[in-house]
């Protein structure tokens, strides 16, 4: 399949800025069955639409304040300094990592790119690397001997483009862009916006409905923001993530699809944990149902994928001829998805990571 053919327009006014508030009052489209039925719901009516029985799967991935402004030395004397914007992507050592910088041209080997939190010493990075897409190596000095901490104290939330590029971000996006659910050592580039819409009052009415909330983790690198540029599906190159299954859930997910119910993923990265942990060459999930893992993937779905852990999707509307637009046409196909996206357009549905959501139920 070619990239082209997952392209669409949408209107720049329909692209969210800031979250629902309450959360869960954004609007959730339900695509349902193998027609596509539409129906225009809310995110709190989420109990209604499940079954007692089901298991919801989040991604409790925490998300780290990625975005950092740095500053180089002039080369010479009397020269400007060039400043830079920094997003962390992906953990390579201790205190290494890769990371996309602005303007990366202007970085060389050896170059040192300093940074400063508010009342708090000045540290610093030496660049060890160059890569593609303006991918830079960063080795963090021991400016900073607690690196978590200084950058916690520095960065800002890692807001994706379509959203830095109209506002920056600010003391309300470090609590917006986190879900109610994040827990552990902070390791994600960028929110599993579909888990954004959930409240604790939310999750407590799900569950006195017989609903199971599980999760999965899947550190969501800065890979998820850059453009498909490969013209054939095939040729496009998945940035590699780590996720995590445990034994527990994946127990849990297996019991509960046996006894009838369904797994609904919150989100394409728990999706992808999902059918990581299931086994892309297993035929019979029954036989060899999901099981524990602790790996990179780099799993890429598109139609014609055959789903062996996910029977249906709670997610946000995507970018057209991005990744993920590809993975909800392959759970519902390509035409339902346009139409369902033609809709949401013509409802003015708010799109993208602060936005609205949609559940997807292939089978009803």
């Amino acid at each position: 399949m070619r990239v082209d053919d997952f392209d669409f327009q949408l209107p720049e006014e329909l692209i969210a800025l800031r979250p629902a508030r309450p959360r869960d009052s954004a609007r959730l489209l339900v695509v349902r069955g193998p027609d596509g039925d539409l129906e225009d719901r809310l995110v709190s009516d989420l109990p209604e639409l499940l079954r007692a029985g089901d298991i919801l799967v989040a991604n409790d991935t925490r998300v780290m304040p990625a975005a950092l402004l740095g500053a180089r030395r002039a080369r010479g004397p009397g020269g400007p300094a060039v400043h830079f914007k920094v997003n962390l992507h992906r953990r390579l050592g201790a205190r290494v990592w890769a990371a996309f910088v602005r303007p990366g041209k202007r970085l060389k080997l050896e170059d040192r790119i300093y940074f400063r939190a508010a009342d708090e010493p000045v540290f610093s990075a030496r660049v060890i690397g160059k890569g593609l897409d303006g991918e830079v190596h960063l080795a963090f000095d021991d400016g900073a001997r607690d690196l978590a901490a200084a950058l916690d104290r520095a960065g800002d939330a890692p807001l994706p483009p379509y959203i830095s590029g109209r506002r920056p971000a600010d003391a309300d996006d470090r609590a917006d862009y986190q879900t109610v659910f994040a827990s552990g050592e902070a390791a994600s580039v960028a929110a599993p916006t579909a888990g954004l819409h959930f409240t604790f009052d939310l999750l407590v009415r799900l569950r006195n409905c017989d609903v199971t909330i599980d999760y999965v983790r899947l550190d969501v690198g800065g890979g998820t923001f850059l453009p498909v540029k490969a013209d054939l599906l095939v040729d496009h190159y998945m940035h590699p993530e780590r996720c995590v299954v445990s034994a527990a859930t994946a127990t849990a997910v297996n019991m509960a699809r046996n006894a009838g119910g369904r797994c609904i993923p919150v989100g394409t990265t728990a999706l992808r944990a999902l059918e990581t942990a299931a086994g892309a060459d297993r035929q019979n999930l029954a036989a060899e149902p999901v099981s524990a893992t602790d790996r990179e993937t780099s799993i890429f779905i598109w139609p014609g994928y055959r789903f062996r852990a996910s029977d249906g999707l709670m997610t946000n509307f995507h970018l057209p001829r991005s990744t993920l637009f590809m993975l909800v046409s392959a759970m519902m196909g390509l035409e339902t998805m346009q139409r369902a996206y033609a809709h949401a357009i013509s409802a003015k549905y708010r799109f993208y990571s602060y936005g609205d959501a949609c559940l997807l139920l292939p089978h009803g």
